[in-house]
């Protein structure tokens, strides 16, 4: 069977704000150009951010509803808390795939030693669209630490993924998905070229963690802190490493093709669903992060 490599649609250069309390990111989607990109609704780049003692920003509690939030830790701690009474802390290598569907009350913090001594902090935060049927399902996370995160290569060693969603190289993620979900970090020799089967009809994109590479099947250039949006028509996706090593994550996912209706940490199908969610929240129907149940 002959495979069609996908070409690229559009190349995005990530946007650089803040969140929460002032924390750094870089943001290929939602912006004023790109509003999302079904399934996915955001992708942010936390950092990498040096922080002196006493001046890490997080993102203190917030609402969530209608979707989940994937949390990939590079380097540094973060903890993270809720109204559910959930509580951990995710460390350099570590997913948090947390499915807020009903409602909770979540706060995500750099860690009470980085608060306190400083260091560097940096991540990324994916926003996956909820299907209608599963919006209003009990929330619950998979916590995944870097050594349970499988790790493939090809077969000559040039080019490894760490496989968090989806399957590289013939291993499988240990995550489990709503809707079938990519989600590979690959890292590639100067040189090296890779090329990754992707289920037809899935919505797929590339963002430059580091280094400079080609993509598609037209060789675009991209480098650091590019989104590439690779075309619908074809079966894979290539990526090649120019004269140094690339760092990239690969994500794809069914598309929903279903109504969205977002506001602020609600995403629902209808506007009269957004109302509800602010209703819910206020009313403390999500609950609330206990005083006692604070980050140290």
């Amino acid at each position: 069977m002959t495979t069609q490599v996908r070409g690229v649609a559009r190349i995005v250069p990530s946007m650089e704000t803040t969140e929460g309390e002032g924390f750094l990111v870089h943001r290929p989607f939602p912006t004023h150009t790109l509003v999302d990109f079904d399934p996915f609704l955001l992708l942010d780049r936390m950092g990498p951010m040096d922080t002196a003692p006493g001046g890490a920003k997080g993102a203190p509690d917030h609402p969530h509803r209608g979707f989940e939030t994937v949390t990939y830790m590079l380097e540094g701690e973060f903890e993270h808390e809720d109204s559910m009474g959930n509580k951990g802390k995710l460390a350099a290598g570590d997913v948090q795939w947390m499915t807020a569907g009903a409602g909770v009350v979540h706060s995500e913090m750099p860690s009470a030693r980085i608060r306190k001594e400083g260091g560097r902090v940096h991540g990324f935060q994916l926003w996956v669209n909820l299907p209608q049927r599963d919006k209003m399902m009990r929330p619950r996370y998979q916590d995944v630490p870097s050594s349970k995160i499988p790790v493939a290569k090809n077969d000559d060693g040039s080019v490894s993924a760490k496989v968090i969603a989806g399957e590289a190289f013939g291993v499988r993620a240990v995550i489990d998905t709503r809707t079938p979900i990519e989600y590979l970090h690959f890292e590639l020799q100067p040189g090296a070229k890779g090329e990754q089967p992707v289920p037809a009809g899935h919505n797929v994109f590339a963002f430059v963690l580091g280094g400079q590479g080609r993509f598609g099947s037209e060789r675009r250039p991209a480098a650091e802190n590019d989104a590439v949006f690779f075309a619908s028509a074809g079966d894979a996706v290539a990526i090649e490493a120019e004269g140094e090593p690339l760092s990239v994550l690969l994500i794809g996912g069914q598309p929903l093709r279903e109504p969205v209706a977002r506001y602020g940490p609600f995403v629902m199908n209808t506007e009269q669903e957004i109302r509800q969610a602010f209703d819910d929240f206020r009313s403390g129907k999500m609950g609330r992060i206990a005083p006692e149940f604070r980050h140290g």
